[in-house]
């Protein structure tokens, strides 16, 4: 049994030093993607459905459904798609509810600017 194990049942410690100090490796990890609105239509929506290899990408009529739970930070999408997909930075994905993780886009329609 590790020693820090043993010590930390000694003194009570029951988690580490997380959250208080965030680790620096965290910036090195891959994130789920975050997506411009803005940059989104339809067929660019089809296109990044076709290419996510976990389907946590869908599209239901003018909107994109992201799957945040499903996604495997792949980076495809992005790849796809790099001005309407980045990166969001957001490692830490939790819910009390499995449908907090699914987010609804709203696509650019055809004549919209």
């Amino acid at each position: 049994m590790p020693l820090w194990f043993v010590r930390g049942l000694r003194r009570g410690v029951v988690t580490t030093r997380y959250p208080a100090r965030p680790d620096s490796s965290a910036a090195a990890l891959p994130t789920p993607p975050a997506f411009r609105p803005q940059a989104l239509t339809r067929e660019l929506a089809d296109r990044l459905c076709l290419v996510c290899p976990s389907r946590a990408l869908t599209r239901s009529g003018d909107v994109l459904v992201f799957d945040a739970g499903a996604c495997t930070a792949c980076g495809r999408c992005q790849e796809a798609a790099p001005e309407a997909v980045t990166p969001s930075g957001e490692f830490e994905l939790a819910a009390t509810d499995r449908g907090h993780l699914v987010k609804r886009i709203p696509l650019l329609g055809e004549g919209d600017s």
